[in-house]
């Protein structure tokens, strides 16, 4: 099964680069394997998918001590100050940082191992109640703080669009996310480097690459419905 959405999924990805001119090379694929099992992961691994997105630290930390192969674990999930530590060298980039409390706490683990840690800045674009991130006008005063902190490195925006039965819906959203994305940009920022869009889900994620999405997070679309009861 996981070979077959694997496919399905690549066709996609191309198929929405191609309509938009963009190179496939341009979107990194990111499997969303939270609640899934180290057998189907390893299935991934096995047709060539080496990001995989997790959104809790003890996942994080227990798949790590049983998958050896290289692997570019990403954290998407929210992220608690007190868990920072426990993940701080084991995955690839921070997708969901959203206070300057929480890039501090990055920047304190970083430098006790002696690595940067590249994060993007979450941004809640649809300013839904029940999600976390910051707002499209609160996303350059806070990145100006934490470009101060030497042990972290922005790498862009990310943003959790609202559930739609229409993709279509969202499109407003990406496009937003890469206008605010492309502003920052312009300020030449030391330390700031806003190279990646981490955007689109199992159901938006074509609409996410034809509005600049350079990463998007894939779950349900490649392991199936996600059990709840993990």
């Amino acid at each position: 099964m996981v070979k077959e959405n694997l496919a399905f999924v690549e066709q996609k990805i191309s198929d929405a680069c191609k309509r938009v001119g963009r190179n496939r090379d341009e979107v990194t694929l990111i499997a969303v394997s939270k609640t899934k099992p180290v057998e189907m992961i390893q299935e991934a691994i096995e047709y060539g998918t080496v990001d995989f997105g997790e959104n809790k630290v003890q996942e994080i930390v227990d798949k790590t001590q049983v998958i050896q192969d290289k692997v570019n674990w990403h954290m998407i999930g929210h992220l608690q100050r007190n868990k920072v530590k426990y993940i701080i060298d084991k995955v690839c980039l921070i997708h969901s940082v959203d206070s300057l409390r929480l890039a501090q706490q990055i920047e304190q683990e970083a430098a006790k191992k002696n690595i940067i840690c590249p994060i993007l800045i979450e941004v809640n674009v649809a300013k839904e109640e029940t999600k976390y991130g910051v707002t499209v006008e609160e996303t350059l005063p806070l990145i100006t703080e934490i470009a101060k902190l030497p042990h972290v490195s922005i790498k862009g925006l990310m943003t959790i669009a609202p559930y739609v039965e229409n993709s279509e819906e969202n499109r407003i959203y990406f496009r937003k996310l890469h206008q605010l994305n492309i502003d920052i940009k312009s300020k030449n920022i030391d330390n700031v480097n806003m190279d990646i869009l981490s955007m689109g889900m199992t159901g938006d994620y074509e609409v996410a690459i034809e509005e600049g999405a350079t990463l998007v997070r894939v779950g349900t679309g490649i392991f199936g419905e996600r059990n709840y009861n993990i």
